[in-house]
């Protein structure tokens, strides 16, 4: 599953865009700063994600919404169309 589709995931589960989660998590203290497992451990209980989705939103978080350029364009599951990630929610990304 590519990070963009975890992203879209976590917002069918949760109803909030994935800006809106990283925002929550803001508020809640965690940022660029935080562990990452400190990040999805809140994701998780906060929001009852798995693991993956927590992970993928984690990764926003303290490393924002850039991804390895090496996963763009390449085929199979874990492939994403863009090295940055959208936020604002699935139906408002462009070709959706």
């Amino acid at each position: 599953m590519s990070f963009q589709a975890y992203l879209d995931k976590a917002e069918e589960k949760t109803g909030l865009t994935p800006r809106q989660l990283v925002d929550q998590a803001n508020a809640h203290g965690l940022d660029a700063g935080s562990r990452t497992s400190e990040v999805i451990a809140w994701f998780k209980s906060e929001h009852g994600l798995g693991h993956g989705h927590a992970a993928a939103l984690a990764h926003v978080v303290v490393k924002g919404p850039t991804i390895s350029a090496k996963h763009v364009g390449t085929t199979g599951s874990h492939r994403d169309d863009s090295a940055t990630l959208w936020l604002d929610g699935r139906a408002t990304r462009p070709g959706a």
